[in-house]
């Protein structure tokens, strides 16, 4: 079973703990606090749409896609009850182009983490840039591999899988170890790692 059939198995079973309700906390920090001004934005692995449609609540147009078509159908039913407008679209981020580059601002929580070899995750970053304006920002949400973990969860990357993937097109801005926004007491260790593309690519 592929992947992205793995996924849409998940929503069809209901069996998707990151589908949390809410914005990722994380996000809303990063976006606030620097502050990140609303632009065009590619929510990348978008879910059911919860990220997006904070992110078009404040200034952003925003664009999300994914591999789970349940998943985008759940998301349109959010954008349409919160009023706002999100262009949700069926796609393979590692293969295809997405309408509407350049983006100002990418978001991916948990896609980014999930290609387990490092030449997928090169070819991840390298699709996110090309998608990006000239010092456009990406921020990736990845499981954290310093976590001892004696159950199931996430994916998980050190901090050097990380560098070692993005740096060629991009210089890392801050990586530091937080935890994914969760309904769960103990919530998975995660790297809040927010970029910024490089000029030459």
């Amino acid at each position: 079973m592929s992947r992205e059939d793995r996924f849409r198995e998940r929503y069809k079973s209901g069996r998707t703990p990151w589908d949390i309700g809410k914005p990722d906390f994380n996000l809303v920090e990063v976006v606030t606090r620097l502050p990140i001004p609303g632009c065009r934005a590619l929510d990348i692995g978008c879910g059911t749409g919860d990220n997006s449609v904070w992110l078009a609540q404040h200034g952003f147009e925003v664009t999300g896609t994914d591999t789970s078509d349940i998943a985008l159908e759940k998301a349109k039913e959010k954008a349409s009850a919160a009023k706002v407008a999100c262009n949700f679209i069926f796609a393979d981020f590692l293969n295809d182009k997405i309408e509407g580059a350049p983006f100002g601002f990418a978001f991916d929580r948990g896609c980014f983490h999930s290609f387990t070899s490092e030449g997928e995750r090169e070819k991840f970053a390298r699709n996110v840039a090309a998608h990006l304006e000239k010092t456009g920002l990406w921020l990736t949400l990845a499981g954290n591999a310093d976590e001892d973990r004696t159950g199931p969860g996430p994916p998980q990357l050190t901090a050097g899988d990380i560098v070692s993937a993005v740096e060629p097109c991009f210089e890392v801005l801050s990586l530091i170890s937080s935890h994914f926004g969760s309904n769960h007491p103990n919530p998975p260790r995660v790297w809040r790692c927010l970029m910024r593309k490089r000029n030459a690519t």
